[in-house]
């Protein structure tokens, strides 16, 4: 295997990318290239322990932008693109469908067509696309997602992850581009933006502030430690078969209630308060439009092909990722106001 291969990681400045390119990073000798728009969501501080490194290189790219991918391509042509950049949030998908069709679908499409054009015929390449398990729709009490689920999207945001899937699976077939793509559950841990639901209940445990609760509460998920999701993508670069899909769940099914009630007792134990102090801070609030009602996922195929299973459950999960956000109260704060921008400003707009 070409050990000085370079690879994109577009998105690398979000929460998944960062974890993937420091994982790369400590773990191979390739060149990785953080190819990221730094919206709202993208923090270069998520980076600071690894930037120092020599094959390390950042490259502030709007995906949208045909020509800014062709000048990163012109500098550091890839041999791999693992792309994360995405629109992600459901709530801000409803609010602004058309930002999640430009990034999610246009931003693929140019991504694809700059690796087919590069990459011609060779076939030691790849584009790995991470999706999401949302784009299968709504599960009923019973059963799991696999990768022969039919696609049924019920957001913008997982409508908008449905038609680049699609377009990823075109170019494989009609241009022969090696590509994989897998479909995750929920991921949860260290540099999540405080929008995702464990994040926000943590920061308003903190400040004291009513806990949103959508609905009755009764919604189920599929909780996935990141760092287990990163572990899963590895394998899938390294060992996956080109044109194929993987499904990656955490075997950690929970109502949304649930995972509340558990993020509460934790926080009253490291924070010294009261049992069920955190717990009274819980609101019902109107559900959100098309809510669906459960995802889980069967990664039996992911187990058995490439011998990955999650090791983190959610009590231990849960627990790491709050000691993170208490230590790591500053980054909370200026993530939250924007401040963390001016890191960018002052490190890279010169370079």
């Amino acid at each position: 295997m070409k050990e000085n291969k370079t690879i994109w990681v577009t998105g690398g400045a979000g929460f998944i990318g960062s974890h993937v390119i420091r994982h790369f990073l400590k773990k191979y000798t390739y060149n990785i290239v953080n190819v990221d728009a730094l919206t709202y969501a993208g923090n270069l501080s998520n980076l600071k322990d690894i930037e120092h490194y020599s094959n390390y290189h950042f490259a502030h790219v709007d995906i949208t932008d045909q020509g800014a991918i062709q000048s990163v391509i012109e500098r550091h042509p890839p041999d791999w693109i693992i792309h994360l950049a995405a629109e992600s949030h459901v709530d801000r998908s409803i609010m602004d469908p058309l930002a999640f069709v430009k990034t999610n679908v246009i931003g693929t499409t140019n991504l694809l067509l700059a690796a087919k054009n590069l990459w011609k015929d060779q076939t030691d390449k790849l584009f790995y696309h991470i999706s999401t398990d949302e784009v299968f729709g709504s599960l009923g009490p019973t059963g799991f997602f696999n990768e022969d689920t039919p696609y049924d999207p019920r957001s913008p945001y997982s409508a908008s992850k449905a038609a680049s899937d699609h377009l990823v699976r075109a170019y494989y077939h009609t241009y022969h581009l090696p590509i994989v793509i897998s479909n995750c559950s929920n991921n949860y841990g260290p540099y999540q933006f405080p929008e995702k639901l464990i994040p926000i209940v943590i920061q308003n445990i903190l400040n004291k502030k009513p806990v949103p609760v959508y609905g009755d509460g009764s919604n189920v998920r599929d909780w996935l430690y990141v760092q287990d999701h990163v572990e899963a993508i590895d394998l899938i670069a390294h060992k996956g078969k080109s044109g194929d899909t993987y499904a990656i769940g955490g075997h950690n099914e929970l109502k949304n209630i649930d995972l509340v009630r558990l993020l509460c007792s934790v926080m009253d134990q490291k924070l010294g308060r009261p049992v069920g102090e955190s717990a009274d801070l819980i609101q019902y609030v109107k559900d959100r439009p098309g809510h669906d009602m459960r995802y889980a996922i069967d990664a039996s195929k992911l187990e058995s092909e490439l011998h990955w299973t999650p090791k983190i459950m959610p009590e231990k999960g849960m627990e790491m990722t709050i000691d993170w956000y208490l230590k790591e109260k500053k980054w909370l704060q200026e993530v939250t106001t924007g401040a963390y921008q001016s890191y960018y400003t002052q490190q890279y707009q010169n370079r």
